[in-house]
């Protein structure tokens, strides 16, 4: 008869942010389930089971990033489903959520089902399918959203473009209403914003840029939430840049009241919280974003706003380029950066080092709360938690380990990093998919055959 694969961790500080316990203890994977966890106590394991010794460590939810560009189909000279999820892995990430924005549009069931095929042929990670709401993304008219819903798409976005139109919001929203999906908004007011290049401000005025004003995001933002006030649907605010727009979001929250808030929510990404608009000093195109780096005010605003839990999830917002595109004027280039690899150890420095919020709260919004936002419950049993018969997606955290963040080393097609050089502290060292393990980092590699050559002593 052959024996279960088994994992059995020992010594972990055990985090699950459903039943908010942080406990040192042990947890048993069996095939692609965890079998049990005994926080401040021990398993039952089975002699053949791996032993992994994770003093020190972090054991959590693998990590859910809902908003990342795998760039397929047509854009696969950036980046791959295979190369993304692998970069995904390498960061901690278990489960993405991939972007509408390819050529063609994913704006049918058929792209979906095409992009959920290449991923059960090539993904490491899981890759769940967030579908364009308005076909081609122009925002004219609506995509065949339930069939898109149907065929496996768990949120709806335009994302790369907000949806100017709020006529064609209030239908949006209304049909994500009727399918139980999350819209998720780029709030960008193409009026305020054409030509846009970098924030609004001194740095502007001082290289000659078009400016890109705090506005064009919180019109929009604002906007959207008094037309959603009487629909009521799931609406999320995707990378947020504007301390206007965290102060926005906090009083849209308040004014539902608490057992409605959940239904509003906004997202921050790693170089919204570490990075400025000084960044673009010498047009540097790696620092050029979409929407644009800001000030040290906006940073402070949208801390408060994660302390407050007024912004309740973290995303990446990875966004592959080749270099040629990079390297091209600061006009011409591309928008965006790749993040995935290196985006556990942001968060680290921007939010916990910061005093910002501490590690249980950080796994909460890198885990739970993704999973909250895109139902990925309805599709994974137990996804987002430590839970005994749920899927075994684990990610192992050091969050004591020193490293220094190298581009060269990303597993991404892409090297449109710019937090490349910086030395970091916190790194998923191991990351575990359905009891797989899809990653593990070289320390852990000579720490397991350790313990495998004693266990089998």
């Amino acid at each position: 008869m052959t024996a279960h694969r088994a994992l059995h961790f020992r010594g972990a500080r055990l985090i699950d942010p459903r039943t908010q316990r942080d406990e040192t203890g042990e947890l048993l994977v069996v095939d692609d389930r965890i079998q049990s966890i005994a926080f401040g106590g021990r398993v039952d394991a089975p002699k053949h089971a791996e032993v992994i010794d994770c003093s020190g460590a972090i054991l959590c939810p693998g990590l859910i990033d809902p908003h990342v560009h795998l760039r397929e189909p047509g854009g696969e000279a950036k980046e791959t489903i295979l190369t993304g999820t692998q970069s995904a892995a390498a960061g901690g990430f278990t489960t993405v959520c991939c972007m509408p924005n390819t050529t063609p549009c994913l704006d049918t069931a058929m792209a979906v089902r095409f992009v959920e095929g290449r991923a059960a042929e090539a993904a490491n990670s899981r890759v769940f399918v967030v579908g364009a709401a308005t076909v081609g993304r122009k925002g004219e008219q609506l995509a065949p959203m339930a069939s898109m819903s149907h065929a496996g798409a768990v949120a709806f976005s335009d994302d790369g473009d907000g949806i100017a139109s709020a006529g064609m919001m209030r239908r949006v929203l209304e049909v994500c209403k009727t399918l139980d999906r999350a819209f998720m908004q780029h709030c960008q007011d193409p009026t305020l914003s054409e030509g846009g290049l970098v924030n609004e401000g001194p740095v502007a005025t001082r290289l000659g840029l078009p400016p890109w004003p705090r506005d064009a995001e919180e019109v929009m933002l604002e906007r959207d939430l008094r037309l959603n006030a009487r629909i009521d649907a799931r609406y999320h605010a995707q990378h947020l840049s504007s301390g206007g727009s965290a102060r926005i979001l906090r009083e849209a929250r308040a004014r539902v009241g608490c057992d409605r808030a959940h239904r509003i929510s906004g997202e921050a990404s790693p170089h919204h919280l570490l990075m400025t608009c000084d960044a673009c000093e010498g047009y540097n195109t790696g620092a050029k974003m979409n929407p644009p780096l800001r000030t040290k005010w906006d940073i402070s605003e949208l801390k408060l706003a994660i302390a407050d839990g007024s912004i309740d999830v973290l995303a990446t917002d990875h966004a592959p380029h080749t270099a040629a595109e990079k390297a091209r004027d600061f006009a011409s280039a591309p928008f965006g950066i790749i993040g995935l690899e290196c985006a556990l150890a942001l968060y680290a420095k921007a939010l916990v080092h910061d005093g910002v919020i501490e590690w249980p709260r950080l796994i909460e919004l890198l885990t739970l709360q993704p999973a909250k936002l895109c139902g990925l419950d309805r599709k994974v049993e137990g996804i987002g938690t430590l839970t005994v018969g749920g899927v075994a997606d684990l990610t192992l955290i050091d969050p004591e380990h020193n490293w220094t963040i190298r581009v060269d080393a990303f597993r991404s097609k892409s090297r449109n990093c710019p937090f490349d050089g910086m030395t970091v502290r916190g790194k998923a060292i191991m990351t575990i998919r359905a009891g797989e393990v899809l990653f593990t980092d070289d320390c852990v590699a000579t720490h397991l055959s350790a313990s495998q050559a004693t266990s089998a002593r």
